[in-house]
Formats: C-alpha cells, sequence, structure tokens
C-alpha cells in the first residue's frame, strides 16, 4: 500500500522513503560574495597599489586595509521604499609626497554597494534580483568534419576572446 509522509506531503510506492534531499542551490552564490567581499577586494586593491601621478614622481596612493559598514536600512525598508539594500565601503588609504616624504593616512568612504541578502539576492531600486551564473565558452578556433552523402564536408567556429 502506498504511503504519504508526513512532512512532505509525497506519495512513495517503495516500501521506504528514497527521496533525495533537496540541496542548499544558493551555496555557491552565498559562498562566491563572501569571497569576493573577504579577500576579492583586497585582490583588486593589491593590482591597484600604487597609483601614481602622471608622472610617477611627486604622489603615492596605496590602498590598506577595507570594511564593508552595515547596511543603512532594513531589507523589508529597501522593498517597501524602492530603495537598493546596500552597504557603505570604507578603506584606508596612504597618500605619499616623494618630494617630502610626508605620509598622510586617512580612511575614505568609496560608495554604497548593494549588499546580498540571507537569500543569496540583492534588492535594487526596491525589486529583488538574482544572480544567473552563465557557462562562457572557450575562446578559439572549433573545427569539425562530417561525412555527408559520401563526401567530407569540413567546418570550423570562431568563438573571439571578447565580444
Amino acid at each position: 500500500m502506498a504511503k504519504a509522509t508526513q512532512s512532505s506531503g509525497r506519495v512513495f510506492f517503495t516500501k521506504e522513503d528514497t527521496s533525495v534531499p533537496l540541496p542548499n542551490l544558493i551555496a555557491h552564490q552565498k559562498d562566491s560574495w563572501r569571497e569576493f567581499v573577504e579577500t576579492g577586494l583586497s585582490e583588486i586593491f593589491t593590482e591597484l597599489n600604487p597609483i601614481e601621478d602622471y608622472t610617477g614622481s611627486k604622489l603615492e596612493l596605496r590602498f590598506g586595509k577595507y570594511e564593508f559598514g552595515e547596511p543603512k536600512q532594513t531589507e523589508m525598508y529597501a522593498k517597501e521604499n524602492n530603495v537598493t539594500f546596500e552597504a557603505p565601503l570604507q578603506a584606508m588609504v596612504e597618500l605619499t609626497n616623494k618630494v617630502t616624504g610626508e605620509v598622510k593616512e586617512q580612511e575614505i568612504y568609496l560608495g554604497d554597494y548593494p549588499w546580498m541578502t540571507d537569500r543569496g539576492t540583492f534588492i535594487i531600486n526596491g525589486t529583488e534580483r538574482v544572480v544567473v551564473s552563465q557557462l562562457i565558452r572557450s575562446a578559439g578556433v572549433f573545427f569539425t568534419a562530417d561525412n555527408v552523402g559520401g563526401r567530407n564536408v569540413y567546418g570550423a567556429k570562431l568563438i573571439p576572446g571578447r565580444g
């Protein structure tokens, strides 16, 4: 006889409940976001450092430690008022005057950035949005060979690196 489980309301026609538990489908997005916030921005700042004046001999700017503040409003407030759920980003910067040797260090505000919710979504202008992963084909030339009606037909597909 078929049995229904209490929790899911599913009917199974086997002796045992063999359903596979649903995996966490947003784990990848949340992990990727956490990695970006914790280390990704640091790597970008490392690539940028140092920023020098156009002559390269007077001023030098270096980004140091950075930190996201708490979001300015709640998720519900952002949805109800058609605003973005965002958090401010501050970073320590060091400005070095190469001529005088003077070094000034100061925390600066780098802007407000959309902040991921616990559900793995972003709220942009009051609308909840999700990140959709895409597969990107590798750039290069791909050759094909088919035998059509006793004849060999050759082809090539060009996939550009950009565009």
